[in-house]
């Protein structure tokens, strides 16, 4: 029986698994059983941003495993304190907390959302619609997509999810009893759409106006995916809170939130916790990964790699008018929009040896490694030319 088959037998069906059975990875390849190399234009889902089997990742993991694996949050621990630093140094943030996941980094910064409301009368939550913050009560209860929502309500009161980009949907929510407001830069899930200037400004003058806290999900769209360390330098916010996750740990669970002036104090001993959160092995090759985009030419890369892509793409579009509506996104976090159903070009690529997937049904979301080179570029260009040919 080989892996797919068992799966079906061991697993809730919560998951399309892709046809391949991977051996390994390398660099920015995958490998199959039969031997057969992938490049991996999503690289985990935006997780493996060094690519696979990085030597710094691997020795990192290797050192600390010799030491300790798990000692609880009752013990300080030089991995978290050095990561820790290190976001902090990056970001100019004042405090933080490690969680294992996005959601649950959601969830924290939910929490400390309406503790810092409850003394000031505010309690509600706002985020817009296409966000995917996670897939706990607490993000679903500020996300709007049905799929992801029907059947487990009741969600939590006092949230609210209203357009996105529409400033005067934003000015009819917003009122005193606003506590925060949940936004990513670059929508990720939602099919790489990003924010416009018009409805930043807004944003930026309701919370001058109404004092409420902005919280920047950076699950996806952080820690150098767009060409600077986080999303939010492009877009002229300055956010109270920062949820990081996805590439943090370097391929292990590792999720993060930061914390500006107004919420350092908020939480108190015991208010929240997490046993695996900040687990060393994950924050010792975290380290790895914030060391690269803060000592390296990584983030240089990244602009230069992420031009290249963008211009091959609009060329495609320029060439296949009826095929390709839209190309959008910053740096290595690019979206290309189709008129039809984007399965197929998904399946069509795997048989060209090329990994993507898609989001909002009709976008292939591109979000390769970091380290991603000219001829990987090009060899993704190639195969897509030759399945747009077929169309």
């Amino acid at each position: 029986m080989n892996l797919l088959d068992q799966e079906m037998s061991l697993f809730f069906r919560t998951y399309r698994r892709l046809p391949l059975e991977i051996d390994r990875g390398e660099g920015m390849y995958l490998i199959a059983r039969d031997g057969s190399r992938y490049l991996d234009m999503f690289a985990g889902i935006a997780v493996n941003a060094l690519g696979h089997s990085h030597p710094g990742i691997l020795d990192a993991i290797r050192i600390q495993s010799s030491k300790f694996l798990h000692l609880s949050n009752y013990f300080v621990q030089s991995p978290q304190n050095d990561l820790a630093r290190m976001l902090i140094d990056a970001s100019g943030f004042r405090r933080m907390f490690f969680a294992n996941s996005g959601t649950e980094a959601t969830e924290g910064a939910m929490k400390i959302a309406r503790k810092w409301g409850s003394s000031r009368s505010k309690n509600v939550l706002i985020a817009f619609t296409n966000s995917f913050h996670g897939r706990t009560y607490g993000a679903l209860s500020l996300m709007d997509r049905v799929s992801y929502r029907e059947g487990y309500g009741p969600f939590l009161d006092h949230c609210l999810t209203i357009p996105f980009n529409d400033a005067e949907a934003l000015r009819k929510a917003v009122t005193p009893e606003t506590a925060a407001l949940f936004i990513e830069g670059i929508q990720g899930e939602g099919g790489i759409r990003t924010a416009n200037r018009e409805f930043i400004e807004e944003i930026n003058r309701l919370q001058r106006q109404f004092g409420f806290l902005l919280v920047a999900d950076e699950i996806q769209c952080g820690l150098g995916r767009t060409g600077r360390m986080f999303a939010f330098e492009h877009f002229g916010m300055r956010p109270d809170l920062v949820l990081l996750a996805k590439p943090l740990g370097g391929g292990l669970p590792l999720g993060a939130i930061l914390g500006g002036e107004a919420v350092e104090d908020v939480l108190e001993p015991g208010a929240h916790g997490s046993t695996f959160g900040g687990n060393a092995l994950a924050c010792a090759a975290g380290c790895v990964v914030v060391r690269e985009l803060t000592q390296g030419n990584l983030l240089a890369n990244v602009q230069k790699m992420g031009e290249r892509l963008r211009d091959e793409l609009l060329r495609m579009k320029a060439a296949h008018p009826s095929t390709i509506r839209d190309v959008r996104g910053i740096g290595l976090m690019l979206g290309v929009e189709l008129f039809d159903e984007a399965r197929p070009f998904v399946d069509a690529l795997r048989e060209r040896k090329v990994l993507v997937n898609s989001t909002d049904r009709t976008v292939l979301r591109i979000v390769p490694a970091l380290t991603i080179e000219e001829t990987h570029v090009a060899e993704f260009i190639r195969a897509l030319e030759d399945v747009l040919a077929t169309r």
